[in-house]
């Protein structure tokens, strides 16, 4: 598998994770389903990622875009304020993530 689709799923199984959380707290058993299997799933596929990518880059792109993704849905999503601060913030960690990118992570 490529490494990068491998660190996009990992990235997106994390997202579906941390989003099933609350409702997984509420005592929702398929919350709780989702969540386990996001998060092993997540981290299997980084172990993937890490035959070809170095650490530093993939977690800090894992950490920044699914934290950039969750930011992001709970302001269009789920009803969370979007203040400039918020968007701002946003930019720079996707700024972030593009320049390790660019900066020749292999």
């Amino acid at each position: 598998m490529n490494a990068w689709i491998a660190l996009v799923l990992a990235i997106l199984l994390e997202v579906a994770a941390t989003l099933s959380l609350k409702a997984a707290g509420g005592g929702h058993v398929l919350a709780s389903v989702v969540v386990a299997v996001g998060y092993l799933g997540s981290f299997a596929l980084l172990a993937v990622v890490l035959r070809t990518i170095e650490i530093g880059t993939t977690y800090a792109i894992w950490a920044g875009a699914g934290t950039a993704l969750i930011a992001a849905i709970g302001m269009i999503a789920l009803g969370e304020a979007a203040t400039a601060m918020k968007i701002g913030s946003l930019a720079l960690i996707v700024a972030g993530v593009v320049g390790l990118n660019l900066s020749g992570a292999h």
